[in-house]
């Protein structure tokens, strides 16, 4: 992910665009693409979506780019719009329920928690059992965020994925530093809860 304090990177390519720079564009997309996919992607669990969602992130920054001020924080003005997209279009997938999420196969546009390792301790490569074991508990991780609410998924989201402090995600969902360490303590504590009795009883064979 780029450096988030290094504002001075985005302001300069934010003027240029307001200066009618098209290259600027460029330069922002290929700056911030890869983290805002990932974050579209864990969020919405679909690659296709996570994609349309963050080429609409840039539509919307083209569009919008004269309205905003020199001293815009770029990096939290693309993740606020990206996560009110994200919040958009989930809803309207629930209400519309159509096929399930898909798995994308690799590429740049790949599932960013794909190839994490499976832990087996007799082993430097997982073993079958223990790789799907691992496949299986990614795949409950993943189905209980997504049946957090709005504000403490993004919230997860960004601070564990993403590894953003709680004055960034602030900036981000316009809420408080105290507010953002509750949001994160009742996320933890709603998923604890839902995995309870994955991590109590592991599937045996």
């Amino acid at each position: 992910m780029p450096t988030p304090h290094d504002h001075a990177t985005d302001r300069a390519s934010l003027l240029s665009l307001q200066q009618g720079e098209a290259a600027a564009l460029n330069r922002l997309i290929e700056r911030w693409q890869r983290p805002l996919h990932h974050f579209a992607f864990r969020y919405v669990q679909n690659n296709t979506d996570a994609q349309d969602l963050v080429a609409e992130t840039f539509v919307r920054l083209y569009q919008q780019r004269l309205r905003l001020r020199a001293d815009t924080k770029l990096s939290a003005w693309l993740f606020t719009t990206l996560t009110n997209l994200c919040h958009n279009l989930h809803r309207w997938k629930r209400r519309h329920p159509t096929v399930a999420f898909e798995q994308p196969a690799g590429g740049p546009g790949a599932d960013p928690d794909r190839n994490l390792p499976a832990f087996d301790p007799s082993s430097d490569q997982p073993a079958p059992d223990a790789a799907l074991e691992h496949d299986e508990t990614l795949a409950a991780v993943r189905a209980a965020i997504d049946r957090l609410p709005h504000d403490l998924k993004v919230t997860l989201l960004l601070h564990h994925y993403d590894h953003l402090s709680y004055r960034e995600i602030g900036e981000i969902t316009g809420c408080s530093e105290r507010g953002i360490e509750t949001r994160l303590y009742r996320a933890r504590h709603q998923l604890k809860g839902m995995l309870a009795g994955l991590m109590a009883d592991p599937v045996q064979r």
